[in-house]
């Protein structure tokens, strides 16, 4: 998947892998290397979208870049109109990767674009809902492992090195922060139930990640 997403391993650095697979959905935390296997270092439950209801899509499968081309933001920690914090508590780290192309269920062989985040969820209701396809193409995150990779900046190294001159970046960083030297800058959602699915180009952009 990373090479069908032209991402390329430079220097030894974390990545995620989202597994979208209906029998079991995870994000693995992953040691890339240039050279070598790479490495699963932990794995937690997660949600990705499942499709079949009004604005509901298949996540993409391909390489999500966090490279400063989209900002991310902050939970406020508000309710909707079905008393669900959709973000999580106030603070929640909102990674954004943009307009992405995925399936549209509505009409065979069709696609269409989604906005694709990375987010918490509500830890009251829908925390326990984790594992399995329930998101409208998002992929929610458990509310530790969202402050996790924001404290220590996992997938940050780009945003960090913008956040050096540029205000806006640095002040989206965890107050915090501790960062790895080994953050990356990318999410790979794979499906191992469905082997065969490849991203839609442009689905993600070239990257010598180094």
């Amino acid at each position: 998947m990373a090479d069908s997403g032209h991402f390329f391993v430079r220097r030894p650095q974390l990545v995620l892998i989202v597994d979208r697979a209906l029998t079991g959905q995870t994000l693995s935390i992953t040691l890339a290397q240039p050279d070598g296997d790479w490495a699963i270092l932990g794995s937690r439950s997660v949600s990705t979208g499942k499709p079949g209801r009004k604005e509901h899509f298949k996540t993409p499968v391909g390489v999500l870049l966090n490279d400063g081309s989209e900002i991310g933001y902050r939970a406020q920690g508000t309710y909707n109109e079905n008393h669900i914090r959709g973000l999580g508590v106030k603070g929640m780290r909102v990674w954004d990767f943009g307009w992405q192309t995925s399936d549209d269920w509505r009409t065979p062989g069709a696609t269409m674009q989604v906005r694709v985040e990375m987010h918490a969820t509500d830890p009251a209701v829908l925390a326990q809902r984790l594992g399995r396809a329930d998101s409208e193409g998002c992929i929610r995150l458990p509310e530790a492992v969202n402050r996790f990779l924001d404290r220590h900046g996992i997938i940050d190294a780009d945003i960090e090195k913008l956040g050096e001159t540029d205000a806006g970046y640095h002040a989206l960083l965890s107050p915090y922060l501790t960062p790895t030297p080994l953050a990356g800058v990318a999410v790979i959602v794979i499906d191992t139930s469905e082997p065969w699915a490849k991203p839609y180009p442009p689905a993600t952009t070239l990257s010598l990640s180094g």
